[in-house]
């Protein structure tokens, strides 16, 4: 059974090619997750290092019971993330065996031993929920495995918005390297072969077409669903996600955000991505840090002004942020992009 065929059977709800909303951490909550697979894809809540998941999960059940969707052993059609350095352990896995989610998806954790620690005490929870992991090279998801065996593999590349390794590579050389060594390795240690699915830099389908050719048999978007109207998100936010062109260029890999915003407990090998402004542009000339934090708690209090170039508030986004020309709600996303996909491979098929 290849990878598509996988998905079908644990996320029977889907359509192919298959779309997968990013676990945005306070972004991604049950209306987004539940729309984009109402849609046919498979819709993340972002639940981070948060404590209050359950509440979003109450609300998605809700969202879901007047017209639910098939999913296998009655699981929630829905997956749930976490940020697991910071993910409460404890009073995670109880709300997962309560909700039963159809996928967990796991990054950052502290070490492979709290990763398969995650892993087995969620596989005891409820075992029809399916272990996703976020890797970032192909040290880390030969590691991951032959540790963990999660069901899916998430290969996210460098160009990702948000979180991810400080030192990597495109998914355009990164995800075959993946698919490659990871079939050597299944081949030669009887491993399961997991399902590799692409993130990092895709918004549209071009990129969603070009990931399948290089192996993927899905992608997963973020800062595309950070202009869809079910994203928590605010207006200032969502404005300069639109608004930016030319992502190389306007977005940077930095720790800069983080320090101002006080979310530090990330390793030395994760920064994140965001759009250029004022906070890091005076980082790098010199700002003491104490006065960036300073003027950037102010610029809290502007509300939707605080963003933008000459602005201080952060702005996650990936460098395919300036494909992203329009607010649409999260199913017209999905269906366009599905679709603009499958007229891409049927091109190159005709050729």
């Amino acid at each position: 059974m290849n990878g598509i065929q996988k998905l079908k059977t644990a996320y029977p709800w889907i359509q192919t090619p298959v779309i997968v909303g990013a676990p945005m951490r306070l972004i991604s909550l049950a209306d987004l997750a539940v729309q984009i697979s109402r849609a046919g894809g498979i819709g993340f809540i972002g639940g981070g290092t948060e404590p209050d998941l359950e509440e979003h999960l109450i609300r998605a059940k809700s969202l879901l019971a007047d017209s639910p969707l098939p999913s296998r052993s009655n699981t929630l059609p829905i997956g749930v993330g976490f940020i697991n350095w910071g993910a409460p352990l404890s009073s995670s896995i109880p709300i997962i065996k309560k909700y039963r989610p159809a996928a967990a998806w796991f990054f950052a954790p502290r070490s492979i031993a709290s990763l398969i620690e995650w892993t087995m005490d969620t596989r005891a929870a409820s075992p029809e929920t399916e272990i996703w992991v976020q890797v970032g090279s192909v040290s880390e998801a030969l590691s991951v495995v032959r540790d963990v065996q999660p069901n899916v593999l998430v290969v996210q590349g460098s160009d990702a918005g948000g979180h991810g390794l400080a030192q990597g590579a495109g998914v355009i050389s990164l995800v075959p390297e993946v698919s490659d060594a990871v079939a050597a390795l299944v081949a030669k240690e009887g491993k399961n072969a997991p399902i590799i699915i692409a993130a990092g830099g895709i918004v549209e389908g071009r990129g969603v077409a070009a990931a399948l050719v290089l192996g993927a048999s899905g992608v997963v978007m973020g800062t595309r669903f950070l202009a869809s109207k079910e994203a928590k998100i605010a207006k200032g936010y969502q404005d300069e996600v639109v608004r930016a062109k030319d992502g190389g260029q306007t977005t940077v890999r930095t720790k800069v955000y983080d320090n101002l915003r006080g979310t530090t407990g990330w390793a030395d090998t994760y920064n994140g991505r965001g759009i250029i402004n004022k906070s890091y542009t005076d980082a790098v000339a010199g700002l003491n840090e104490d006065e960036n934090k300073k003027l950037y708690n102010e610029e809290v209090s502007k509300g939707d002004a605080g963003w933008g170039v000459d602005g201080r508030l952060t702005t996650y986004a990936g460098t395919g942020v300036g494909l992203v020309t329009d607010v649409m709600s999260a199913a017209e996303i999905v269906t366009e992009v599905r679709e603009r996909t499958r007229h891409v491979l049927e091109r190159l098929n005709g050729q």
